[in-house]
């Protein structure tokens, strides 16, 4: 994803308090390059967090007793789903000439310019993968109609800010998605950017989500009788309310973002805080339960 690195007010000061603080975030993005395959960071905590939430919500369903053969279902679902939908939201939402440009390389892991070489998905929305996610599961629901849309987009919810949490530390490592210039002595360096100290959003991020995993568990585990729903309307206002804000300390991914009030990432979370908010709201005059 390309950045947009306008100078800020802090970018003069930061540079001059260079050697008193600041860490320099000096740590390769790949783990491995064997020629053939490369190991990055990035593609490791991705598919940590697939991995933890694919436990997560397999032992939700194994004691809601329903058949091992929705959940698997609905796990492709889910994945294409999210893979297709993050990447044409990236696309989309920030490089929309390319659909024109150059179609293939939007769902292929390659570039073919100046040559062809693997690149791997390098370029992925969330606001598009959360779009994906709920249009697999309505064709889900329609293979499986037995099962309720509502616990599965609450068991969804519980584990989506892991995956979050696990992406944005893929984010850092691969030293994008970065904050404005700061003074704050817990500012980072990324060498591979700048030499100037940054607000490490990622990680600002990273730790948002984490919390909102523990408080969605320990909301759900606390309430003897949860309307179905609620957990789902939850997540949408806690984690798109943290991104919203959270934006505040990034940098504009895309140079026509300047012309915005709200950058791209704000602008985006706004109908989810809407939809999160209007979900509660009409859930808790539901009469469906869930323990």
């Amino acid at each position: 994803m390309p950045l947009c690195t306008h100078p800020s007010f802090f970018s003069a000061v930061a540079a001059d308090l260079m050697p008193f603080a600041f860490i320099r975030w000096t740590v390769s993005p790949e783990i491995v390059d064997l020629g053939f395959f490369t190991l990055r960071w990035y593609s490791l905590l991705f598919t940590t967090g697939i991995l933890l939430s694919y436990y997560i919500v397999r032992k939700q369903f194994r004691q809601a007793k329903l058949p091992n053969e929705s959940f698997e279902s609905l796990v492709m679902h889910v994945l294409v789903g999210m893979i297709v939908g993050m990447r044409l939201g990236h696309f989309l939402f920030y490089e929309p000439q390319a659909f024109l440009e150059r179609p293939l390389e939007i769902l292929l892991p390659f570039s073919f310019t100046p040559e062809l070489h693997f690149t791997g998905y390098a370029g992925l929305a969330s606001h598009g993968g959360a779009i994906g996610i709920l249009i697999s599961l309505w064709l889900f629901s329609r293979k499986y109609p037995k099962v309720s849309v509502w616990f599965i987009l609450d068991q969804l919810a519980l584990v989506a800010p892991l995956v979050g949490a696990f992406i944005r530390l893929g984010n850092f490592f691969n030293s994008e998605m970065i904050g404005h210039t700061t003074t704050v002595p817990w500012g980072f360096v990324f060498p591979l950017v700048d030499q100037l100290p940054r607000h490490p959003a990622q990680l600002y991020e990273a730790m948002s989500y984490l919390l909102i995993f523990v408080g969605l568990f320990i909301w759900k585990s606390r309430t003897n009788k949860l309307l179905s729903g609620l957990i789902f309307s939850g997540l949408l206002i806690s984690l798109f309310s943290a991104r919203f804000v959270i934006e505040f300390f990034k940098i504009n991914q895309v140079a026509f973002e300047s012309n915005f009030i709200l950058n791209m990432g704000q602008l985006l979370s706004l109908p989810f805080i809407v939809i999160g908010t209007i979900i509660y709201y009409s859930r808790r005059t539901s009469s469906v339960a869930i323990s």
